[in-house]
């Protein structure tokens, strides 16, 4: 089996991505190529802050299909990006950095290089300046595409939200039919592609308990109708189930996906549940986006003592894919 190369966006130059990185190419056998795409300054003093003695494989973007390329070495694709310390306070000073990072790791999709992507954690708030909701949504205004869904994965049991990085007091009034309907169909067509099987889909009302004292009660008049006409349509779902129960290893073992009506709502307890053991994988792209299902922590940077179980997980998600 030849293994296609998978590319990594490092994002945000001041985080724990490069740390995770050096100990999972140190403790771990991957057999897909991985292709970095970062500043070479910011690696090299950061590979020296942390100990890591890895050679490093400059890469000609022009020339990048006629290299033979293993992990002995470390891929690197560079752009530069100036900094004096290894590490530095996250800012917007990253950004235009960042951008040709991505554009890059996306020419080379739309090349048909790879159709492997995983970017290390960006800082929403500095990199979107409030033009996306969140990377998700960055890629899917890339590839022009309007339906796409967060899922976050793991191998027991996976979460979705139906609103992403959305204020609460925005979600009553997004949800609707529609939206609720895009989502299930896109983690339904996800894993019967990639996983095998159609998945059991338990959904969650907006309110607790799936209750309301206001005259208009979503959960009724939105969440409720939209099940009925997904399992008329042969969907495995059911609901709407109250969020504060789900979760409780009785439920949730029932279930391959539960799909909430906000970020909190799901991802809460399945980083509860499962910590660094899952990932964040973006549907509904014409190729596979991946990331580590945490942000930059920059209260973290330098100590060497992040968890890279997510990286991994992310990393070995895509070699078992052709």
């Amino acid at each position: 089996m030849s293994y296609k190369p998978i590319l990594i966006v490092a994002g945000e130059p001041n985080s724990i991505f490069f740390e995770i990185l050096f100990k999972v190419i140190k403790t771990k056998k991957i057999k897909s190529p991985l292709i970095l795409i970062a500043s070479y300054k910011i690696l090299s003093l950061q590979m020296k802050k942390l100990n890591c003695n890895k050679n490093v494989k400059h890469l000609n973007l022009k020339k990048i299909k006629n290299y033979k390329l293993n992990n002995k070495s470390i891929n690197l694709i560079n752009v530069e990006y100036n900094q004096k310390k290894a590490f530095e306070k996250i800012s917007n000073r990253s950004n235009v950095y960042i951008r040709k990072c991505f554009e890059i790791a996306i020419d080379l999709v739309k090349s048909n290089f790879s159709n492997k992507l995983i970017n290390g954690p960006i800082s929403k708030k500095n990199f979107l300046k409030n033009k996306f909701l969140g990377i998700t949504e960055f890629f899917a205004k890339k590839f022009k595409k309007k339906k796409i869904a967060m899922l976050i994965f793991n191998n027991n049991l996976s979460v979705s939200p139906v609103t992403t990085h959305l204020p609460l007091k925005r979600v009553s009034k997004t949800i609707n039919k529609k939206l609720i309907t895009e989502k299930v169909l896109l983690i339904d067509d996800f894993y019967k592609k990639y996983i095998g099987y159609r998945p059991k889909i338990g959904i969650t009302g907006l309110n607790p308990h799936c209750e309301s004292i206001s005259k208009f009660n979503e959960d009724d008049k939105i969440i409720r109708p939209t099940i009925k006409n997904l399992v008329k349509n042969k969907l495995k779902v059911s609901g709407p189930y109250a969020a504060d129960t789900i979760f409780l290893k009785k439920n949730r073992r029932k279930f391959d996906v539960i799909l909430g009506m906000y970020h909190d709502q799901v991802l809460a307890p399945i980083k509860t549940l499962f910590e660094y053991d899952a990932i964040n994988i973006t549907l509904g792209l014409p190729f596979l986006r991946v990331s580590p299902d945490h942000g930059p922590n920059e209260k973290m940077m330098g100590k060497n003592v992040s968890n890279p179980l997510s990286l991994y997980k992310a990393i070995s998600f895509l070699e078992k894919l052709k």
